[in-house]
Protein backbone atom coordinates (compact mmCIF):
# COMPACT_ATOMS: atom_id res chain seq x y z
CA UNK A 1 0.00 0.00 0.00
CA UNK A 2 2.82 2.28 0.04
CA UNK A 3 2.05 3.76 -3.16
CA UNK A 4 -1.33 4.49 -2.64
CA UNK A 5 -1.24 8.08 -1.79
CA UNK A 6 0.24 10.52 -4.76
CA UNK A 7 1.33 14.02 -3.68
CA UNK A 8 -0.83 16.39 -5.64
CA UNK A 9 0.03 20.24 -6.17
CA UNK A 10 -2.72 22.98 -5.92
CA UNK A 11 -2.91 26.12 -7.33
CA UNK A 12 -2.88 27.93 -3.25
CA UNK A 13 0.04 26.15 -2.03
CA UNK A 14 2.96 27.94 -1.05
CA UNK A 15 6.55 26.65 -0.79
CA UNK A 16 8.89 27.47 2.24
CA UNK A 17 12.60 26.11 1.67
CA UNK A 18 11.34 23.94 -0.96
CA UNK A 19 8.39 22.57 1.31
CA UNK A 20 4.93 22.61 0.11
CA UNK A 21 2.52 24.20 2.35
CA UNK A 22 0.11 22.20 2.71
CA UNK A 23 0.99 19.10 1.23
CA UNK A 24 -1.97 17.52 -0.72
CA UNK A 25 -2.34 13.44 -0.83
CA UNK A 26 -4.82 12.06 -3.30
CA UNK A 27 -5.43 8.57 -4.32
CA UNK A 28 -2.25 7.44 -6.92
CA UNK A 29 -4.02 6.71 -10.11
CA UNK A 30 -1.94 4.28 -11.28
CA UNK A 31 -3.10 1.87 -8.54
CA UNK A 32 -6.35 0.19 -8.39
CA UNK A 33 -6.52 0.21 -5.33
CA UNK A 34 -10.47 1.90 -4.40
CA UNK A 35 -10.46 4.97 -2.73
CA UNK A 36 -13.20 3.58 0.01
CA UNK A 37 -13.02 4.50 3.43
CA UNK A 38 -12.10 1.08 4.34
CA UNK A 39 -9.07 1.41 2.27
CA UNK A 40 -8.33 4.87 3.14
CA UNK A 41 -8.06 3.78 7.30
CA UNK A 42 -6.23 0.44 6.65
CA UNK A 43 -3.51 2.62 4.64
CA UNK A 44 -3.28 5.25 7.41
CA UNK A 45 -2.62 2.47 9.75
CA UNK A 46 -0.04 0.70 7.96
CA UNK A 47 1.49 4.51 6.59
CA UNK A 48 1.18 6.02 10.06
CA UNK A 49 5.21 6.47 10.45
CA UNK A 50 5.16 8.38 6.65
CA UNK A 51 1.98 10.29 7.29
CA UNK A 52 3.25 11.95 10.84
CA UNK A 53 7.00 12.62 9.12
CA UNK A 54 4.96 14.40 6.76
CA UNK A 55 3.08 16.44 8.80
CA UNK A 56 5.94 17.35 11.13
CA UNK A 57 7.94 18.22 7.96
CA UNK A 58 4.89 20.53 6.96
CA UNK A 59 2.69 21.06 9.55
CA UNK A 60 -0.64 20.56 7.17
CA UNK A 61 -2.00 17.28 5.21
CA UNK A 62 -5.40 17.79 2.92
CA UNK A 63 -6.85 14.51 2.27
CA UNK A 64 -8.61 15.16 -1.17
CA UNK A 65 -10.39 12.53 -3.29
CA UNK A 66 -11.21 9.73 -0.93
CA UNK A 67 -14.79 8.47 -0.40
CA UNK A 68 -15.36 10.20 3.01
CA UNK A 69 -19.02 10.97 2.62
CA UNK A 70 -19.97 11.56 6.37
CA UNK A 71 -19.30 12.34 9.70
CA UNK A 72 -19.07 8.54 10.76
CA UNK A 73 -16.68 8.17 7.71
CA UNK A 74 -14.39 11.22 9.49
CA UNK A 75 -14.72 9.56 12.71
CA UNK A 76 -13.46 6.21 11.09
CA UNK A 77 -10.56 8.64 9.58
CA UNK A 78 -9.52 10.28 12.89
CA UNK A 79 -9.47 7.02 14.91
CA UNK A 80 -7.65 5.34 12.45
CA UNK A 81 -4.63 7.92 13.40
CA UNK A 82 -4.61 6.51 16.84
CA UNK A 83 -4.10 9.87 18.63
CA UNK A 84 -5.60 10.17 22.14
CA UNK A 85 -8.65 12.38 21.88
CA UNK A 86 -8.72 16.08 24.01
CA UNK A 87 -11.55 16.76 25.73
CA UNK A 88 -12.64 19.81 24.82
CA UNK A 89 -12.58 21.73 28.04
CA UNK A 90 -12.06 25.21 28.20
CA UNK A 91 -12.69 26.39 24.89
CA UNK A 92 -14.17 29.51 23.93
CA UNK A 93 -16.28 27.89 20.66
CA UNK A 94 -19.63 26.84 20.77
CA UNK A 95 -19.85 23.26 19.73
CA UNK A 96 -21.96 20.15 19.23
CA UNK A 97 -20.90 16.76 19.42
CA UNK A 98 -21.90 14.47 16.44
CA UNK A 99 -20.48 11.72 16.37
CA UNK A 100 -17.39 9.76 18.42
CA UNK A 101 -14.97 12.15 18.55
CA UNK A 102 -16.27 14.48 16.06
CA UNK A 103 -17.46 18.07 17.01
CA UNK A 104 -19.00 21.06 14.67
CA UNK A 105 -16.61 23.48 13.95
CA UNK A 106 -17.12 26.75 15.53
CA UNK A 107 -20.89 26.84 14.95
CA UNK A 108 -20.82 31.14 15.14
CA UNK A 109 -22.84 32.90 12.03
CA UNK A 110 -21.65 32.80 8.11
CA UNK A 111 -21.04 36.13 8.36
CA UNK A 112 -18.79 36.47 10.98
CA UNK A 113 -14.56 35.64 10.37
CA UNK A 114 -12.73 33.69 13.04
CA UNK A 115 -9.35 35.35 13.37
CA UNK A 116 -5.93 33.35 12.92
CA UNK A 117 -5.19 31.28 16.21
CA UNK A 118 -3.70 28.41 17.67
CA UNK A 119 -6.57 25.81 18.94
CA UNK A 120 -6.97 26.29 22.70
CA UNK A 121 -3.54 28.68 22.97
CA UNK A 122 -5.16 30.27 25.64
CA UNK A 123 -5.34 27.24 27.97
CA UNK A 124 -2.50 24.99 29.06
CA UNK A 125 -3.79 21.76 27.62
CA UNK A 126 -4.34 22.41 24.06
CA UNK A 127 -4.50 19.91 21.48
CA UNK A 128 -1.04 19.04 19.10
CA UNK A 129 -3.15 18.16 16.44
CA UNK A 130 -6.68 19.31 14.52
CA UNK A 131 -8.66 17.57 11.98
CA UNK A 132 -11.35 19.06 10.20
CA UNK A 133 -13.68 17.91 7.19
CA UNK A 134 -15.73 18.88 4.90
CA UNK A 135 -19.46 17.35 4.74
CA UNK A 136 -21.13 20.04 2.90
CA UNK A 137 -19.34 22.44 0.79
CA UNK A 138 -19.76 26.15 1.18
CA UNK A 139 -21.50 27.77 -1.43
CA UNK A 140 -18.74 30.43 -1.32
CA UNK A 141 -15.85 31.58 0.81
CA UNK A 142 -15.75 29.94 4.15
CA UNK A 143 -12.18 28.57 3.34
CA UNK A 144 -9.89 27.85 6.76
CA UNK A 145 -7.41 29.72 6.16
CA UNK A 146 -3.97 28.65 7.52
CA UNK A 147 -0.46 30.16 8.16
CA UNK A 148 3.00 29.14 9.77
CA UNK A 149 3.88 30.09 13.11
CA UNK A 150 7.44 30.01 13.13
CA UNK A 151 7.48 32.42 10.13
CA UNK A 152 4.60 35.08 11.51
CA UNK A 153 7.40 34.95 14.90
CA UNK A 154 10.41 35.55 12.82
CA UNK A 155 8.39 38.54 10.77
CA UNK A 156 7.19 39.98 13.87
CA UNK A 157 10.65 39.57 15.70
CA UNK A 158 11.99 41.87 12.84
CA UNK A 159 9.72 44.34 12.47
CA UNK A 160 8.73 44.53 16.08
CA UNK A 161 11.68 43.33 18.23
CA UNK A 162 10.75 44.78 21.67
CA UNK A 163 7.29 44.04 21.63
CA UNK A 164 8.14 40.50 21.03
CA UNK A 165 10.95 40.72 23.55
CA UNK A 166 8.12 41.90 26.17
CA UNK A 167 5.86 39.57 25.43
CA UNK A 168 8.52 36.66 25.56
CA UNK A 169 8.76 37.79 29.05
CA UNK A 170 5.64 38.79 30.55
CA UNK A 171 3.27 36.39 28.33
CA UNK A 172 -0.48 37.33 28.00
CA UNK A 173 -3.37 37.34 29.77
CA UNK A 174 -6.78 36.01 28.65
CA UNK A 175 -9.84 37.61 29.92
CA UNK A 176 -13.61 36.43 28.74
CA UNK A 177 -16.84 36.92 30.45
CA UNK A 178 -19.09 34.09 29.75
CA UNK A 179 -22.97 33.43 30.36
CA UNK A 180 -24.47 30.67 31.96
CA UNK A 181 -25.35 29.00 28.72
CA UNK A 182 -24.00 28.95 25.32
CA UNK A 183 -24.61 31.98 22.65
CA UNK A 184 -24.91 30.56 19.41
CA UNK A 185 -24.88 33.82 17.83
CA UNK A 186 -20.73 34.61 18.96
CA UNK A 187 -17.91 32.81 18.05
CA UNK A 188 -16.94 32.74 21.79
CA UNK A 189 -20.14 32.23 22.79
CA UNK A 190 -19.85 29.01 25.38
CA UNK A 191 -21.52 29.28 28.28
CA UNK A 192 -19.21 28.30 31.90
CA UNK A 193 -21.74 25.19 31.80
CA UNK A 194 -20.62 23.83 28.58
CA UNK A 195 -17.15 25.26 29.00
CA UNK A 196 -16.38 23.27 32.09
CA UNK A 197 -19.34 20.42 31.49
CA UNK A 198 -20.61 20.57 34.89
CA UNK A 199 -23.67 22.21 35.96
CA UNK A 200 -21.84 22.78 39.33
CA UNK A 201 -20.35 26.07 39.79
CA UNK A 202 -17.94 24.55 42.32
CA UNK A 203 -17.04 21.67 40.37
CA UNK A 204 -16.78 24.51 37.19
CA UNK A 205 -14.63 26.34 39.68
CA UNK A 206 -12.20 22.90 40.81
CA UNK A 207 -12.06 22.69 37.01
CA UNK A 208 -11.30 26.31 36.34
CA UNK A 209 -8.43 25.81 38.49
CA UNK A 210 -6.81 22.37 37.07
CA UNK A 211 -6.52 24.69 33.96
CA UNK A 212 -4.94 27.86 35.73
CA UNK A 213 -7.64 29.67 35.39
CA UNK A 214 -9.70 32.04 37.87
CA UNK A 215 -13.41 32.58 37.94
CA UNK A 216 -15.36 35.29 39.08
CA UNK A 217 -18.95 35.10 39.66
CA UNK A 218 -21.49 37.69 38.30
CA UNK A 219 -24.55 38.34 39.81
CA UNK A 220 -26.93 37.23 36.69
CA UNK A 221 -25.15 33.76 36.99
CA UNK A 222 -22.35 34.60 33.85
CA UNK A 223 -18.80 34.40 34.79
CA UNK A 224 -15.36 36.44 33.85
CA UNK A 225 -12.58 33.77 33.74
CA UNK A 226 -9.14 34.94 33.70
CA UNK A 227 -6.20 33.02 32.38
CA UNK A 228 -2.88 33.86 32.58
CA UNK A 229 -0.27 34.93 33.06
CA UNK A 230 0.51 32.39 29.68
CA UNK A 231 3.54 32.01 27.31
CA UNK A 232 2.60 34.02 24.28
CA UNK A 233 6.19 32.37 22.13
CA UNK A 234 6.89 28.77 22.64
CA UNK A 235 9.78 26.88 21.95
CA UNK A 236 9.06 24.10 19.23
CA UNK A 237 11.91 21.23 20.16
CA UNK A 238 11.34 18.90 17.50
CA UNK A 239 11.66 21.70 15.51
CA UNK A 240 14.19 23.61 17.46
CA UNK A 241 12.54 27.14 16.51
CA UNK A 242 9.99 29.95 17.84
CA UNK A 243 6.51 29.89 17.21
CA UNK A 244 4.14 32.49 17.88
CA UNK A 245 1.64 30.25 19.72
CA UNK A 246 -1.01 32.53 20.95
CA UNK A 247 -4.62 33.90 20.89
CA UNK A 248 -3.59 37.71 20.69
CA UNK A 249 -5.16 38.74 17.40
CA UNK A 250 -7.94 36.30 17.63
CA UNK A 251 -8.73 38.20 21.10
CA UNK A 252 -7.88 41.65 20.47
CA UNK A 253 -9.86 41.52 17.46
CA UNK A 254 -12.64 38.58 17.35
CA UNK A 255 -13.71 38.29 21.33
CA UNK A 256 -16.99 40.78 20.62
CA UNK A 257 -20.25 39.86 21.72
CA UNK A 258 -22.61 41.55 24.51
CA UNK A 259 -20.71 40.42 27.20
CA UNK A 260 -17.11 40.92 25.77
CA UNK A 261 -14.65 44.12 24.88
CA UNK A 262 -12.31 42.35 22.37
CA UNK A 263 -9.59 45.47 23.64
CA UNK A 264 -10.05 44.13 27.37
CA UNK A 265 -9.81 40.20 26.46
CA UNK A 266 -5.81 40.72 26.61
CA UNK A 267 -3.38 42.46 27.77
CA UNK A 268 0.45 42.10 28.59
CA UNK A 269 1.36 39.35 31.43
CA UNK A 270 2.27 42.58 33.69
CA UNK A 271 -1.48 43.65 32.89
CA UNK A 272 -1.01 46.15 30.12
CA UNK A 273 -2.71 47.10 27.28
CA UNK A 274 -1.30 45.85 24.13
CA UNK A 275 -0.76 48.34 21.40
CA UNK A 276 -3.28 48.14 18.69
CA UNK A 277 -1.41 49.49 16.04
CA UNK A 278 1.16 45.99 16.44
CA UNK A 279 -1.70 44.33 16.60
CA UNK A 280 -3.60 45.11 13.29
CA UNK A 281 -0.21 44.81 11.62
CA UNK A 282 0.21 41.32 12.77
CA UNK A 283 -2.92 40.57 11.44
CA UNK A 284 -1.80 41.89 7.94
CA UNK A 285 1.25 39.44 8.40
CA UNK A 286 -0.97 36.69 8.79
CA UNK A 287 -3.05 37.21 6.12
CA UNK A 288 -0.02 37.99 4.04
CA UNK A 289 1.45 34.79 4.34
CA UNK A 290 -1.41 32.36 4.95
CA UNK A 291 -2.89 29.56 2.47
CA UNK A 292 -6.33 29.82 1.74
CA UNK A 293 -7.78 26.10 0.07
CA UNK A 294 -11.36 26.11 -0.80
CA UNK A 295 -13.38 23.03 0.40
CA UNK A 296 -13.86 20.28 -1.34
CA UNK A 297 -16.52 18.01 -0.34
CA UNK A 298 -14.65 15.18 1.26
CA UNK A 299 -11.61 17.02 2.27
CA UNK A 300 -9.92 15.99 5.72
CA UNK A 301 -7.51 18.63 6.98
CA UNK A 302 -5.14 17.15 9.15
CA UNK A 303 -3.07 20.25 11.05
CA UNK A 304 -0.32 20.46 13.61
CA UNK A 305 -1.45 22.64 15.97
CA UNK A 306 2.16 24.05 17.56
CA UNK A 307 3.47 24.52 13.97
CA UNK A 308 0.03 25.93 12.63
CA UNK A 309 -2.05 28.91 13.07
CA UNK A 310 -6.22 28.77 11.53
CA UNK A 311 -9.11 31.07 11.00
CA UNK A 312 -12.16 30.77 9.11
CA UNK A 313 -13.65 33.29 6.55
CA UNK A 314 -17.28 34.78 5.78
CA UNK A 315 -19.07 31.89 3.86
CA UNK A 316 -22.50 32.20 1.54
CA UNK A 317 -24.26 28.49 3.13
CA UNK A 318 -24.70 25.73 3.22
CA UNK A 319 -21.08 25.27 4.36
CA UNK A 320 -20.92 22.28 7.41
CA UNK A 321 -17.34 21.30 8.48
CA UNK A 322 -16.51 19.25 11.36
CA UNK A 323 -13.40 18.70 13.73
CA UNK A 324 -11.72 16.62 15.98
CA UNK A 325 -8.95 17.20 18.33
CA UNK A 326 -6.39 14.82 19.68
CA UNK A 327 -3.82 15.22 22.89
Amino acid sequence: MADYFTATQIPQQRSYNSIPFPSVLSPNPTTAVPVSVFHLTETIKTQKPFLDSLLHKTGAVIFRGFDVKTAKDFNDVVEAFGYEELPYVGGAAPRTNVVGRVFTANESPPDQKIPFHHEMAQVPEFPSKLFFYCEVEPGSGGETPIVLSHVVYKRMKERYPNFVEKLEEHGLIYTRVLGEDDDPSSPIGRGWKSTFLTNDKSVAKERAATLGMKLEWMEDGGVTSIMGPIPAIKYDKSRQCKIWFNSMVAAYTGWKDARNDPVKAVTFGDGEPLPADIIYDCLRILEEECVAVPWQKGDVLLIDNLAVLHSRRPFNPPRRVLASLCK
